[in-house]
């Protein structure tokens, strides 16, 4: 029980400091696809940065609106951390194994959970741009957590496994991309719904919304805010590496896939520009729902 903790919070703190990285990363490659340089005084070539502003966050005073709910104020922020930790539990560790046979469907439980957080900090703190930020969320979220798990379900069933230590090793010889491309690029799409991630960050709008479910939130609460969504970005990743590559945590090749499939995340962040709500909210029900639907009796009916 004490290995299984202390490997665990050794993951955690590692996965801190991708985090730190993952951001100077993406801010460097944003300023060189807009021909700017992005961080480069802290440090040699900004290395520091991210570390600089982690200092500067967490020692900022915490200001909180007048006719905020303060309890489920300052509470939310940490929910959002807490719920992008815990997923880690699934994480497929070769030696001290915490990946369990079922492990997908606790998967599945932790990120429902995800949307409480961001709902909680939208509403509580009372302000017009922070409720319609966290209603974007919340209907986007919900929207899109449906065909997701369908779709990973299709993965399932053509697996015949829900233990991550199982799929890797079941795509030895051919990755799962090569058979199931269309499941992977719909999954994709939907990791990146889910993830408020442009072209869907529609709860961060700069053009209507200021910056959304978030715009109150300053220093520590921000902070929090933040780590959460990296850490959910550096899961999605290990998730698709895992799911469609066939990688397993101890190669180091599965470090380079989950890089990868991260920098293809920035990388749309800097080419493409913001969906219309609309088309996002068809895309999924019209679409998605319906292909996922098909899907799963075809892959279903593969397994007989």
């Amino acid at each position: 029980m004490f290995v299984n903790f202390s490997s665990y919070l050794i993951m955690v703190v590692f996965s801190l400091v991708g985090v730190a990285f993952l951001t100077l990363l993406e801010r460097k490659l944003l300023g060189y696809v807009q021909l700017r340089k992005g961080p480069n005084k802290v440090g040699v070539m900004g290395l520091f940065q991210p570390f600089s502003d982690a200092v500067k966050l967490f020692t900022k005073e915490f200001f909180f609106p007048l006719k905020s709910n303060f309890n489920l104020y300052w509470l939310s922020p940490i929910v959002s951390f807490v719920v992008s930790v815990s997923v880690w539990l699934v994480f497929p560790y070769f030696f001290v194994l915490m990946s369990w046979k079922l492990g997908i469907f606790y998967l599945f439980s932790v990120l429902s959970f995800s949307i409480y957080g961001i709902m909680l900090s939208g509403w509580s703190s009372n302000s017009c741009y922070s409720v319609l930020g966290a209603l974007r969320v919340v209907a986007q979220s919900i929207s899109y957590e449906v065909s997701f798990f369908l779709l990973i379900l299709c993965i399932l069933y053509f697996s015949g496994s829900m233990n991550l230590v199982d799929l890797g090793s079941i795509q030895v010889k051919t990755w799962f991309i090569f058979l199931v491309f269309p499941i992977f690029i719909m999954l994709f799409v939907s990791f990146l719904a889910e993830l408020n991630r442009t072209p869907f960050d529609f709860s961060e709008g700069e053009s209507e919304l200021v910056s959304g479910f978030n715009i109150e939130y300053g220093g520590s609460g921000f902070a929090f805010i933040f780590l959460s969504e990296y850490l959910s970005i550096i899961f999605s990743s290990v998730i698709v590496s895992i799911f469609f590559f066939g990688s397993a945590p101890q190669f180091l090749a599965f470090y380079f896939k989950l890089l990868i499939v991260s920098l293809v995340i920035i990388i749309v962040r800097g080419t493409l520009p913001r969906y219309r709500y609309d088309k996002l909210m068809n895309l999924c029900w019209k679409s998605y729902l319906m292909v996922s639907l098909f899907m799963i009796l075809f892959y279903l009916s593969l397994c007989f």
